[in-house]
């Protein structure tokens, strides 16, 4: 399921008009060929989280938003689109279900040449079906 998950969210990503003017590339894994800003699933892990009906995962995953600039409110913006984004994930996906989606916390740091990059880390409950 975590595999479906995150094609299924980068899929997701991609498919947001707004958040695709606002970036040049979502993407599964790094690094992105593409100019920043760009955003790629940083790391992902998954346990267990079955239930007596049927197997289950819990996956975390995070995403990190590559940004260029001295402008924080920039990145601030896309980063609140992938939010927003990410709360409107349909349940019902192919093969298997979100039970839960929980924002887990964001870390945002500059980098040198003027980068700047934000975590964002989700736990999904999943089930399968």
């Amino acid at each position: 399921m975590e595999t479906a998950l995150r094609t299924a969210l980068v899929a997701w990503l991609r498919a947001d008009p707004i958040l695709g003017e606002m970036v040049n590339s979502i993407e599964e894994e790094g690094p992105i060929a593409a100019s920043p800003p760009h955003i790629a699933i940083a790391a992902s892990a998954s346990a267990d989280w079955s239930t007596k009906s049927g197997p289950g995962r819990e996956i975390r995953l995070a995403l990190e938003l590559v940004d260029r600039g001295d402008d924080a409110d920039a990145s601030a913006a896309i980063a609140a689109r992938i939010e927003q984004r990410i709360a409107t994930l349909a349940p019902q996906q192919s093969g298997f279900r979100v039970v839960v989606t929980r924002f887990l916390r964001s870390r945002a740091e500059r980098r040198p040449r003027a980068m700047r990059a934000v975590l964002l880390e989700y736990r999904f409950l999943t089930i399968a079906g």
